[in-house]
């Protein structure tokens, strides 16, 4: 194996984060490898994945179009999510790294751990890119926001490369003014409002900050992420007793949409409930949150 090249730790991040800024992230940082070793529960810490790791990079692609807020619930659930571009930047920056510094790298899985069940992720991609810097937790189930580029996915990379860590936000956008505004007014902030199943209820201190956040996310599962639907479909049409309830159980509308999404690859499959970011101020309206506004401030 060749040697690997002296590397300046400072300059090695400067090239790794314009290489992401060029597969298409909006925001990149460094997390601080400690404090996710600290917080992160036993089989869950970068070292668990990668033994040698020093650093762990996070980075943030933009959420959707501004045309995609204002479509119906039923057409957003098939093309609302960017993740997968998220993930193929990291991929490729994993690759990057190790081209240019020689040093071992990975794109840190996004998947769920096969042994803990369907949702308990191997890593939480969350608790890097917040203490890398590149978002907050919000009122909405915790989901990260930043202030310039409000909705993001997000996506890691593990490497043996020590880089300089990252700060974690210094102020949270959430909740955004107008929020606080509804909230003194009513109790309630836009996204505990219009959830569809009611599962976001929190507090606002005197300060206008979050003083707590409460998710239902057996409610919120149990609408969306349905990663029994499959199992539980065919459950049924094998318990049928006859061929007509083994059609009815396999061919009922709802079920055919499943069975059309799969087909197709649809992104839309799981967890796409978008309504309490297309209510969220700063989801949808942060300075840079969406392609338009973007190009207008390139030029």
């Amino acid at each position: 194996m060749d040697e690997r090249p002296e590397v300046e730790p400072s300059q090695a991040k400067t090239e790794i984060f314009a290489y992401a800024h060029k597969r298409g992230a909006l925001a990149v940082g460094v997390a601080d490898l400690d404090a996710i070793e600290r917080i992160a529960p036993p089989g869950h810490r970068p070292t668990d994945l990668m033994p040698r790791v020093k650093s762990v990079i996070a980075i943030g692609v933009g959420g959707q179009t501004q045309g995609a807020w204002r479509v119906p619930a039923k057409a957003m659930a098939y093309f609302g999510s960017t993740e997968t571009r998220a993930y193929s930047c990291s991929y490729a920056l994993a690759f990057f790294i190790e081209s240019r510094f020689r040093t071992p790298s990975i794109y840190c899985p996004p998947d769920l751990d096969n042994e803990e069940g369907p949702r308990i992720p191997l890593q939480s991609l969350k608790l890097h890119a917040e203490l890398a810097g590149i978002g907050a937790r919000s009122l909405a189930g915790d989901i990260l926001l930043h202030p310039e580029f409000g909705y993001m996915y997000f996506a890691s990379v593990f490497t043996e490369l020590e880089l300089p860590a990252d700060e974690p936000l210094a102020e949270n956008p959430c909740p955004a003014p107008s929020c606080v505004d509804m909230y003194r007014r009513q109790g309630r902030t836009p996204c505990m409002k219009f959830c569809p199943v009611q599962c976001l209820s929190g507090k606002i201190d005197a300060e206008g900050r979050q003083e707590e956040m409460h998710y239902d996310m057996a409610a919120c599962a149990e609408m969306s992420q349905q990663y029994e639907a499959v199992p539980a479909i065919l459950a049924d049409a094998m318990g049928a007793g006859d061929e007509a309830g083994r059609r009815d159980a396999l061919f009922d509308p709802d079920n055919k949409m499943l069975w059309y999404k799969m087909s197709v690859g649809s992104g839309g499959l799981l967890a796409q409930c978008f309504e309490c970011m297309r209510v969220c101020p700063i989801a949808t309206g942060a300075e840079l949150a969406d392609p338009i506004r973007r190009a207008r401030a390139g030029r």
